[in-house]
């Protein structure tokens, strides 16, 4: 990550550029970020964490929440860095910061889904970097040949 890159909590003021990260990135349609965000700005209780990594601008943002029904398991829903930015460490440090956080809250285990497609290869390599293994493959599920591969890993000894 270049020293000047920064990880904060995200604001309402930020919606513009973590919708410009999430179309560069094609992740998902852009204009379903403002239901995803709603219970975090309002500040509704077990709403998760939204961070924004900016240097000059906004590069990467990341969201995590906790699992329901689990004592201190929380799951990596969204981390996306601008492809412009890729290959800088911002991804890893916001997993870092994220582990950090958590940790810090006595969370004990963080939890990231991806797909199995092979087009996912460098997502999953790059959770394998982060220290995350490889804990289950549910085959088919986002639709016929499309398994979900959850990564798992233990912050208690952070």
């Amino acid at each position: 990550m270049t020293s000047n890159t920064s990880i904060r909590p995200v604001t309402h003021t930020d919606l513009p550029a973590l919708k410009g990260i999430i179309d560069a990135s094609e992740l998902f349609p852009s204009d379903m970020l403002d239901a995803m965000i709603a219970g975090y700005l309002d500040k509704e209780p077990d709403s998760g964490l939204w961070l924004l990594a900016e240097s000059e601008e906004p590069t990467g943002l990341a969201f995590c929440a906790p699992e329901q029904m689990t004592d201190g398991t929380w799951n990596l829903y969204l981390i996306a860095v601008h492809p412009t930015r890729h290959g800088q460490g911002i991804g890893s440090a916001l997993i870092r910061h994220i582990e950090g956080l958590l940790a810090g809250q006595g969370v004990r285990i963080l939890l990231v889904e991806t797909s199995g497609l092979p087009g996912f290869e460098r997502t999953r390599r790059f959770y394998r970097y982060c220290g995350y293994g490889e804990e289950a493959r549910i085959r088919d599920f986002y639709q016929a040949g499309e398994d979900k591969i959850v990564f798992r890993k233990a912050l208690a000894a952070m």
